[in-house]
This record gives C-alpha cells, sequence and structure tokens, in this order.
C-alpha cells in the first residue's frame, strides 16, 4: 500500500516515514509539504491512502482532500486533527470529504493501528469498484463522533462512573435528548420514566447507551424522511438487543453494534438494496451490505463488525465458520424483518436446533407474545 503523508515535518516528523517504511516491503511512504505536491503524487503515481494535516501553505485540508476524492474517489482520506479541540467533532464541511480522523500529534501506536485495519479491510473487501463507488459519494454519513469518543473514554477508564458518562453524552444536546427518547421507548423502558442522562446510564448500561447513542448519530442522515428514519431505527434496534442475546457474554457488544450497523449501506447514495432488488446483468451498483461494511472499515470500526455487516445476508462467506458475531447478526436481522433465515447454515454451525428458542426471544422483543415467553 503506498501511503502519502502530507504535512510539514513539525507535523509529520521523518520518524513516522521511517516507521511506515519499517513495516516492510508491502508499505510505501510517500511525503508532500503542501497541496500541490500532493496532488501531483496522486496524479502522477496513486496512492491507497492519503493522510493531510490541517493547515498547508497552500491549502487547507478540506480544499485537498476535496480535489483528491474527484480525481482518486478510490484513496482512503484521513485527516489529521488537533487533538486540543478535545471531544468536538470536525468541521463539518471536512467531515463530508474525509473517511476517518487521527489525532494530531499522530503517535505511531496509533497510525499502526489505522493502516493495520485499512490493510484487514482490503483483505476482506477487496473491489476496486466498490471502493470507487463509496469515494465518489459526495456526502457520506459522519463518523459517530460520539460513540467513537464514548468508547475510547470507556476503554481508558473502566472507573468511569454515570455522572462522567451523561457528561460527556451531553456534550451533544441533539444526541442527548434522542437518547432520552429512546431510552424511554416500550423495550428499553419497561415503562419507567428515564429523565436525566444519569439515570439512562444506571438502569440501561454503558453497552446499550452506547448502543443509543450510536443509533442516534447514525440514523441522524437528512437524505431519509422521518417515517423511514425511525422504522429504520427501531428494527436496528430490535435487531441489536436479539443479537446480543444469541452470544456469550464476551462477544455480546459486538453483536449487538454489528447488527445495529448491518443496514447502514442503505443510508448510502446509489446503492443496490439486496433484500428487495437481486443482481442483475449489468447492474454495477454495490450491495448495501459491502458498502456498508466498506464504510465503517473507513470509520475505523473493529474487523469483526466489519465482516458482520458485510456478510450478514449470505453468512457462509464469513472466514469464521463457527457461529459467532457473523451468525447472530444474520439471524436477529432474519428474524426482525421477517425475512428467511439460512437453515443450512446453522445447520453446519451447530446451531439449528436453537432457531426455535432463538424466534420466540424475537418475538418477545416485537411484543408478539408475552416478555416471559
Amino acid at each position: 500500500m503506498r501511503i502519502l503523508l502530507v504535512g510539514d515535518a513539525a507535523s509529520l516528523p521523518a520518524e513516522l516515514t521511517e516507521f511506515i517504511a519499517d513495516l516492510g516491503e508491502d508499505w510505501q511512504p510517500l511525503t508532500a509539504t503542501d497541496g500541490q505536491a500532493a496532488m501531483t503524487a496522486v496524479a502522477t503515481q496513486g496512492v491507497d491512502a492519503v493522510i493531510v494535516c490541517p493547515q498547508l501553505p497552500d491549502l487547507n485540508a478540506t480544499t485537498l482532500l476535496g480535489q483528491i476524492r474527484t480525481l482518486r474517489p478510490e484513496t482512503i482520506r484521513i485527516a489529521l486533527v488537533d487533538a486540543q479541540h478535545g471531544n468536538r467533532p470536525p468541521p463539518a464541511r471536512l467531515i463530508g470529504v474525509a473517511h476517518r480522523f487521527l489525532p494530531l500529534p499522530l503517535a505511531p501506536e496509533v497510525l499502526l493501528e489505522a493502516l493495520t485495519s485499512l490493510e484487514e479491510l482490503r483483505e476482506v473487501l477487496d473491489s476496486p469498484r466498490l471502493r470507487d463507488a463509496i469515494g465518489r459519494i459526495e456526502k457520506l454519513p459522519s463518523p459517530p463522533h460520539l460513540y467513537l469518543s464514548l468508547t475510547q473514554a470507556l476503554e481508558h477508564d473502566d472507573d468511569a462512573d454515570s455522572a462522567d458518562v451523561a457528561k460527556l453524552v451531553a456534550a451533544d444536546p441533539a444526541i442527548a435528548a434522542k437518547v432520552l427518547q429512546l431510552s424511554n421507548s416500550a423495550f428499553f423502558s419497561q415503562g419507567r420514566t428515564i429523565a436525566d442522562l444519569r439515570t439512562a446510564v444506571t438502569r440501561l448500561g454503558l453497552a446499550t447507551l452506547r448502543d443509543l447513542v450510536l443509533a442516534s448519530e447514525v440514523f441522524s442522515a437528512p437524505t431519509l424522511s422521518a417515517a423511514e428514519r425511525n422504522s429504520l431505527q427501531q428494527r436496528a434496534l430490535l435487531a441489536s438487543r436479539l443479537a446480543a442475546r444469541l452470544l456469550p457474554e464476551s462477544s455480546a457488544e459486538l453483536g449487538a453494534t454489528a447488527a445495529l450497523l448491518a443496514d447502514i449501506g442503505l443510508l448510502l447514495p446509489g446503492v443496490r438494496n439486496e433484500r428487495s432488488e437481486p443482481s442483475l446483468v449489468g447492474d454495477t451498483r454495490p450491495g448495501h451490505a459491502e458498502a456498508g461494511a466498506y464504510l465503517l472499515g473507513l470509520w475505523g470500526l473493529p474487523m469483526p463488525i466489519i465482516e458482520a455487516v458485510a456478510f450478514h445476508l449470505q453468512p457462509q462467506r464469513a472466514n469464521t465458520r463457527s457461529f459467532w458475531v457473523t451468525g447472530a447478526v444474520h439471524v436477529a436481522l432474519a428474524l426482525v424483518n421477517g425475512d428467511p433465515v439460512d437453515e443450512d447454515y446453522l445447520q453446519r454451525a451447530g446451531v439449528l436446533n436453537k432457531l426455535p428458542q432463538w424466534r420466540e426471544h424475537a418475538n418477545a422483543l416485537m411484543g408478539l407474545v408475552p416478555s416471559d415467553a
């Protein structure tokens, strides 16, 4: 992979270039100090990913990344953001052209994690057509900044209490209001009114709260009508809760998040809804499952989630042969949407006998049978 680093030596010291080179012969670092040099490199050599500092001598990051999107839409675009900005999201115009954001100063271990995830993404979804299609979209859904900040805070502070978490969510009033609305919905509140974020954290638990934050951010896309947005969000939340029940506790959170995001590809323009539109000869549109998975890979989400989203409609394509996250997401989405479950896959995975019980769980969540069934 050719990685182009754009910026001055103060922001991107030579040690980072050497660090990439030391990863092995499969990695080729390139450098440019300004936007013009960067565009020359992109035009003449082509690069797999570009990492851009906020300010350049001749262009700002937003303008440069927009030009790269036009010239080489398949290039992965990463913007560096000053860590002093804290948990505030990047400027809206920058969000529209960047796939991922990394903090300045850029630590080698953070860079390594980002590059490794990009390599894994290529291995799972190695499709130039898919990369080009996603790259050409002018307004991608914004990365879920509050969800990622919340996840990072909890990973670095196991003792974070409900007040700290509530304060983080409260920093975005629109998301906070949506979280309270969702936490008071029938299948979360159990009849008890939740009037403040701290109570929501305490009663729902951190994992559920994170999923509510994620749902609030992801399904705020302006391309959907209010009815479409609410319907998609409700089905996603139901599938998320069901997927968590199909997996052991150690994997439940992965399954819940993957099921919540399984249909995120439907938010992208120019994709094919694989549930209702069969693949026809000459139809070059990417399917919504792989398109959504590729978007999540650009955001930097964990690979088990990416694989589950990519293959939840065809779980037999997953690398894991046992019943794990992909299988749980497949079953959860199928039962919530009323679609057929791949029983041959469940038979090979040795869990077909559990399907009747899983149907009961799904019916209970959807209010079709008493909740103690």
